[in-house]
């Protein structure tokens, strides 16, 4: 019987010790969160490790810049959102070499976890889902085509006078009708219908605005677009084969929740991009573009 501490109270339990005998380092996920690297020392220490600049960065992720210095200070809240700083995180962690599931599971711990539903962006506007616009009657087309036949209609009554005229004039000079020639009725040719204006037609977009089209062509996306006074032009769920042509004198600001579903096309011309899905990105053209603002 021996009073006091046994001697293996002394020393770490069995399966906390290395090789050397001494207590081994606990994986970073079993750590507290208290006891782990800050998010952003990790992303900017991976960073200079790789030999990248904060505007490298910005660049090759079109994550702007204030924000990625943000992060790196591990200060989300110009994110925008849990949605968005995850798609930051991610990003960001990919583009210097960093496994960002560990980061983004950091994040969660210490933002009151990640939402149940694996896709919340969907149900938020389910009741918003955009419907398809009635076609409008081609009014254009209808007129022309009523004017075509108002001329066919005015020219075969001035045709069919004529020949009654001189039918009762040769009936009462006794000359036979069937030796006089038949005149030749002149075919009126029918104006060509104007063509319909397509909300899908890039060229002859105005060089004095900046005209952007979204279109979900791999898939469906929330967007949301403010213009130059940041007033709200669009804020919903695009469906796949959905698109969407907004216009401003000055700047349009976009943010794609799923830019790799997303086809652009500013100014008329299309915007060649790398966005991968499920990725967030927050776009701004000008008249001068398409190059990212």
């Amino acid at each position: 019987m021996s009073i006091g501490n046994s001697p293996e109270d002394d020393h770490p339990s069995d399966d906390r010790l290395a090789e050397d005998g001494t207590a081994a380092e606990r994986p970073a996920e079993e750590r507290p969160a208290e006891d782990r690297t800050p998010i952003g020392h990790v992303l900017r220490q991976a960073r200079v490790d790789a030999g990248l600049t904060v505007d490298e960065i910005s660049t090759s992720t079109r994550v702007r810049i204030p924000i990625v210095h943000a992060i790196e200070q591990d200060d989300f809240s110009r994110c925008g959102g849990d949605v968005y700083a995850r798609g930051h995180i991610r990003t960001l962690a990919r583009a210097v070499g960093v496994d960002p599931a560990p980061l983004i599971a950091q994040y969660d711990e210490g933002h009151g976890g990640r939402p149940p539903a694996p896709t919340p962006a969907a149900p938020l506007f389910e009741a918003e889902r955009i419907r398809s616009d009635p076609r409008r009657p081609n009014w254009t087309a209808a007129m022309v085509a009523a004017i075509v036949a108002v001329i066919a209609f005015v020219g075969y009554t001035a045709f069919s006078g004529d020949d009654d005229g001189d039918g009762g004039q040769q009936v009462a000079e006794g000359t036979p009708a069937s030796k006089q020639p038949a005149p030749k009725p002149s075919a009126t040719k029918p104006a060509d219908p104007k063509p319909d204006p397509s909300d899908s037609a890039i060229a002859g977009v105005p060089r004095d605005k900046v005209t952007v089209k979204v279109d979900a062509a791999d898939g469906r996306s929330w967007i949301s677009v403010k213009d130059h006074n940041g007033r709200l032009l669009y804020d919903g769920l695009l469906e796949q084969g959905q698109t969407k042509t907004f216009q401003d004198k000055d700047k349009i600001d976009l943010v794609l929740g799923d830019a790799g579903a997303i086809k652009l096309f500013v100014n008329g011309k299309p915007v060649d991009n790398e966005f991968e899905p499920g990725q967030v990105e927050r776009l701004t053209y000008t008249k001068g573009d398409p190059e990212v603002g």
